[in-house]
């Protein structure tokens, strides 16, 4: 008796079955293969795939799965399922027939079974395929019944079940080989998954024949083509609407990761098709690449980001709305803006637009206007609205170069982290690199009379209290000097993709040898930004700020507005306005805003004898090369002049050149020279060196 029972409880002990989760504790420790990104109300945007052991997506409760396709697996995997309480002894005892005739056997195993294997693996480890192994798992299946219901022993059968290659679970399985919800399968769906189960790796005629077998329909004729179309090329993400890669690639970081952002996905897509219709236009040979932010301009959400759209792009994963492309003219409203605020310019300030040289530490800096053209005395209303680059530079030499660079970064242009004298007197054309993310920022500050704070992408993001960047009165001319037509007629004209029938403010922007594209603008509902270039870095053919990313601006700004007009902000305290005119009929009269205590009603440019007289050609420092090729009567150069110089000499190297008024010609040879300027009396008022080689 001692020798009966040591041996029962050894055999006890040899088919203990392990430990089992419960349900619960199932469903809660599934670990998704993927990660899902949502708009504000709860729509898809899209998914990415973060964990690549294997393919695995949400949990699918039974309720979601089509009862047909369910009940065929069913069918062919246990079909007295639902009558045995975890063990079939009928379809053991024929099982141990079959072995006993020489047959082939057939399989025993349970559903519960299975799950129990799929719960501890070592239940089904290589080599475990022995009597006691057997017994073991049958113990682990009935134990499994008395602690789950049926339904939940199924629902855990049909995501834990490997279908076809990596993919896990009837979610996985329905998209990858059907494109479909498993909500959506078809009893034929379910047929052809039974057929794959005991081959996953099979080809589409042997899971034909088993699923024509699995049915016992006299006709099969249907289910070779479905079993070709199911084995065929993935369709892995055929439902995922796909609307925002670059996006779900910056937030979905963990598997399983489910995140809600302030994406609407109306706006969202409206923004791709702006973008692809104007890509597409302008052809894959001059432009491949762009992006479109959209923030709400009252709470600083980002209603839509679109890093690209794919199509001719040689860098279609580059998130175009995150990298750092140089600003172009988009820098100069907050220049302005400083200026204004530090008093130093008004709108109507008159500023030189002609040519200018300055010495700088790594040479000569010659700014040139977009069209190479000069307008002579324009008002800064005029230079800002026309993005005219010469004034620009002549309001850096007020601000400073250091000063404009610590706005630029208290406005969130993180990217500058230089000092000044690193980026010189470019850094007014926008030499700084800067993100679209960080335009739409800081132009939607100047929507918020100066007020600046970060825009929010997730719905968990903290809310920041904002900071002030510049004044309300500062920001809100620089807003009113960005959404005036007329002013920017001069150079833009008057019929320009930048002109709305609405209020709205708006710049454009075009970086070094035509590389980076801009239009950024804001009304009283929204912020946009537009980037349109090459993410390689070539430059792009014939493709200006209107002609590249202004259509798009334009195209999403009336979607937006199509309900509701923009509207011009309230004008704040200490603006006053005054009707001015501008002597020698330089603008034509009109309605202008000052800081209150600034207004004037006649503007005019500074007369020569108000201007220290001083040489402007050739800036000190500056060297000149003589060419062999070119007759060498033919390389004079021209002396010039400012200020009230009547009765003035120029003389070079000790020897009289001309009167300084009369712009003389003069010929140096090689080496270094002195140009001096002299007053009547003799005094020397001003001087430069130069070089000649």
């Amino acid at each position: 008796m001692l020798g009966l029972a040591a041996l029962v409880a050894s055999a006890d002990y040899a088919t203990l079955p392990p430990h089992l989760p419960g349900y619960r504790a199932t469903v809660a420790g599934w670990k998704p293969s993927e990660a899902w990104l949502y708009d504000r109300n709860g729509r898809l945007l899209d998914s990415a795939r973060v964990d690549y052991q294997a393919r695995r997506l949400a949990w699918t409760p039974l309720a979601h799965v089509a009862p047909a396709a369910a009940d065929a697996l069913v069918s062919a995997e246990d079909r007295r399922f639902r009558d045995h309480a975890g063990i079939d002894w009928l379809a053991i005892l024929g099982s141990v027939r079959d072995r006993i005739e020489g047959k082939r056997a057939r399989g025993a195993s349970t559903l519960s079974m299975q799950v129990a294997a799929y719960l501890s693996p070592d239940l089904a480890a290589p080599g475990s395929r022995g009597l006691l192994d057997k017994l073991r798992q049958m113990r682990a299946g009935a134990a499994l019944e008395r602690s789950w219901n049926k339904d939940q022993i199924l629902e855990a059968y049909l995501n834990l079940a490997g279908f076809r290659g990596e993919a896990q679970g009837i979610g996985a399985a329905a998209l990858g080989l059907f494109g479909k919800t498993p909500d959506a399968l078809t009893r034929d769906d379910g047929l052809l998954l039974a057929a794959l189960l005991p081959n996953p790796a099979a080809g589409a005629g042997e899971v034909s024949r088993r699923a024509c077998a699995l049915s016992h329909d006299a006709d099969c004729a249907r289910f070779s083509g479905m079993a070709a179309s199911m084995l065929g090329p993935a369709r892995s993400l055929a439902l995922d609407p796909g609307l925002a890669m670059h996006l779900s690639n910056r937030l979905l970081t963990r598997p399983g990761l489910k995140v809600a952002t302030t994406i609407d996905i109306d706006i969202q897509q409206m923004a791709i098709r702006a973008l692809r219709r104007q890509l597409q236009g302008l052809g894959g040979t001059r432009a491949r690449d762009g992006a479109v932010i959209v923030a709400d301009t009252a709470t600083g959400e980002i209603l839509a980001w679109v890093g690209g759209i794919g199509g001719a792009s040689t860098a279609p994963s580059v998130d175009g709305a995150a990298s750092y492309r140089q600003a172009g003219s988009t820098l100069k409203p907050f220049l302005y803006a400083e200026a204004i605020e530090k008093g130093y310019l008004t709108p109507a300030s008159i500023l030189d637009d002609s040519p200018v040289q300055l010495d700088t530490a790594s040479g000569l800096y010659v700014p040139q206007n977009y069209d190479h053209a000069f307008k002579g005395p324009v008002s800064a209303r005029a230079a800002l609205a026309g993005s005219l680059n010469v004034p620009a530079v002549r309001t850096l030499l007020l601000t400073g170069v250091e000063a404009f660079r610590d706005r630029l970064w208290d406005t969130g242009y993180r990217g500058l982290t230089e000092s000044g004298d690193y980026y010189g007197y470019s850094l007014a054309l926008g030499s700084a690199e800067v993100t679209l993310l960080e335009q739409v920022a800081a132009y939607r500050s100047l929507a918020q009379g100066g007020m600046w704070a970060p825009l929010r992408v997730r719905q968990d993001d903290p809310r920041q209290p904002p900071r002030r960047t510049t004044t309300p009165q500062a920001a809100w001319l620089v807003a009113d000097m960005l959404a005036d037509p007329n002013a920017r007629a001069g150079t833009f004209g008057m019929d320009s993709a930048l002109r709305l029938p609405f209020w709205a403010a708006v710049k454009t922007g075009t970086s070094k040898a035509m590389r980076d594209n801009w239009c950024v603008g804001f009304t009283d509902r929204y912020t946009v930004g537009v980037w349109v270039g090459n993410l390689e870095g070539d430059p792009m053919r014939a493709v200006s700020g209107t002609s590249g990313a202004a259509p798009v601006w334009r195209d999403v700004m009336m979607a937006l507005h199509a309900d509701r007009p923009g509207k011009a902000p309230p004008r704040p305290d200490g603006i006053e306005a005054r009707d001015i005119r501008f002597a020698g009929n330089i603008e034509q009269p009109r309605r202008e805003y000052f800081l209150a205590g600034t207004a004037m009603t006649r503007i005019a440019t500074a007369p020569a004898s108000a201007r220290r007289p001083r040489i402007v050609s050739p800036v000190s420092g500056s060297v000149y090369a003589v060419d062999p090729d070119i007759p060498i009567e033919r390389q004079r150069m021209a002396l010039s002049v400012s200020g009230e110089v009547i009765g003035h000499r120029l003389q070079l190297d000790g020897r009289d050149a001309g009167a300084a008024d009369s712009r003389p010609m003069v010929l140096a040879g090689p080496g270094r020279h002195r140009l001096r300027l002299i007053a009547p009396g003799g005094r020397v008022v001003d001087q430069v060196m130069f070089t000649v080689r």
